[in-house]
C-alpha cells in the first residue's frame, strides 16, 4: 500500500511536470488572445515557430494589432521578415501610419525592405507626414569682392519613400546645400547685394533640384542668418604684397651678392696688377730705363703721400670728436 502512494505521487509529478513543459513551450496565452482577437493562428503555427526559433510574441501581438488597423497581412510575411533581421513591430506600425494617414501608398514589401536596408521605416513614415526641418552649419562664401559672408540655411525636407531604399541621406543634402550657397554667393558681384536679398540663395539653391537622387524631398530652404565675415580680399593683397616683396629682398640680395664678388674680383686683379710693379721696375733698372736717383724720387713721393693721408684721416677724426663734444 505504500509503495503504491508513492507511485501516484511520481506520477502526479511526471504529469505536472509535463503540464509545465507544455504550458511553457506552447504559448497557449497568445493562442488565446490571438482568438479573442479573432485573429487565425492555430496552436501548431505557435508550436512550428517555437522549433523555428521565432519568438511567438513577436509575430503574433503585431498581427493582432495589424488585422485591428484592418491591413491585410498574413503571418508568413510576419515571420518571414523576422528571420530575415527585420523589426516586426516598427513596419507594422509604419504600415498602420500610412493606413491612417491615406496619402501614402506603402505596401508590406516597400515597408520591410526599406526596414531592412538600416532605415527606420516608422519614422520616414512620419516624416512624409511631417517634414522635418534640418539646419545647416554655419556656410563660408565670398563674393567677388572679396568679403567673406557665413550663411545658416534651415531646410524643410519630407521623406521620400520611393527612394528610400539606395537614396542618400541627410549629410548630402547639406553637402549640396552648402554648395548651392558657396555658388551662389560665390557670382554675386557684391556681399550687399547678398545681404539686401537673401532669398535669392534660397531660390537659386532650390532651383537646382539638389534632392535628386537622395531619399528626401526638399519643400523649402530658409535663409536663417547671415554675417560678415572677414575682407578675404584684403588679405590675399596683403599675402601677395608680402610675397612680391620677399622676391624684390631675394633678388636684391642676388644683386648685392654679385656686386659684393666682382668688387673682391677686381681687387684680385689690382693686387696681382701691384705685384708686376716691382719686377717691371727691377727691369726697367737693369736696362737702364729707371735710374737709382728716379728711384728714390718716387720712394719719396709714396712716403710724402702716405704722411698726407694720415695727416688727413687725423684731422678727420679730431673734427668729428669736436662735433661730439659739442
Amino acid at each position: 500500500m505504500p509503495g503504491t502512494q508513492i507511485g501516484y505521487v511520481i506520477l502526479i509529478g511526471i504529469i505536472c511536470l509535463l503540464i509545465v513543459l507544455f504550458f511553457s513551450f506552447v504559448p497557449v496565452g497568445l493562442w488565446i488572445s490571438s482568438l479573442a482577437a479573432n485573429v487565425r493562428v492555430s496552436i501548431f503555427n505557435l508550436v512550428g515557430m517555437r522549433l523555428r526559433r521565432v519568438l511567438p510574441s513577436r509575430i503574433v501581438l503585431p498581427l493582432i494589432k495589424a488585422t485591428k488597423a484592418g491591413l491585410n497581412v498574413s503571418v508568413n510575411q510576419l515571420e518571414a521578415h523576422y528571420l530575415a533581421g527585420g523589426n516586426v513591430d516598427g513596419v507594422v506600425n509604419a504600415l498602420i501610419a500610412a493606413e491612417r494617414a491615406d496619402i501614402i501608398e506603402l505596401p508590406f514589401e516597400k515597408a520591410a525592405a526599406i526596414d531592412l536596408a538600416g532605415r527606420d521605416v516608422f519614422d520616414a513614415v512620419k516624416m512624409s507626414v511631417n517634414p522635418k526641418v534640418i539646419e545647416t552649419p554655419m556656410v563660408s562664401a565670398v563674393a567677388k569682392d572679396g568679403i567673406e559672408l557665413l550663411v545658416k540655411a534651415r531646410v524643410t525636407v519630407r521623406a521620400n519613400l520611393e527612394r528610400l531604399v539606395g537614396g542618400a541621406g541627410e549629410q548630402t543634402i547639406l553637402a549640396r546645400i552648402g554648395e548651392g550657397i558657396v555658388t551662389t554667393v560665390g557670382s554675386a558681384s557684391s556681399h550687399k547685394e547678398v545681404l539686401e536679398n537673401p532669398d535669392d540663395i534660397s531660390k537659386r539653391v532650390l532651383s537646382k533640384g539638389l534632392d535628386s537622387g537622395t531619399a528626401f524631398e526638399i519643400l523649402s530652404i530658409d535663409i536663417a542668418d547671415v554675417d560678415v565675415g572677414r575682407n578675404i580680399g584684403a588679405q590675399l593683397q596683403t599675402l601677395q604684397a608680402e610675397a612680391d616683396k620677399n622676391i624684390a629682398q631675394a633678388k636684391a640680395e642676388e644683386r648685392r651678392a654679385m656686386a659684393v664678388a666682382r668688387e673682391q674680383e677686381m681687387r684680385a686683379y689690382v693686387v696681382e696688377a701691384e705685384a708686376e710693379v716691382p719686377k717691371a721696375m727691377a727691369q726697367a733698372l737693369r736696362e737702364g730705363h729707371l735710374g737709382v736717383m728716379d728711384y728714390y724720387d718716387m720712394q719719396n713721393i709714396k712716403a710724402d703721400t702716405r704722411m698726407r693721408e694720415k695727416i688727413s684721416e687725423t684731422s678727420k677724426k679730431t673734427i668729428v670728436d669736436e662735433k661730439k663734444d659739442r
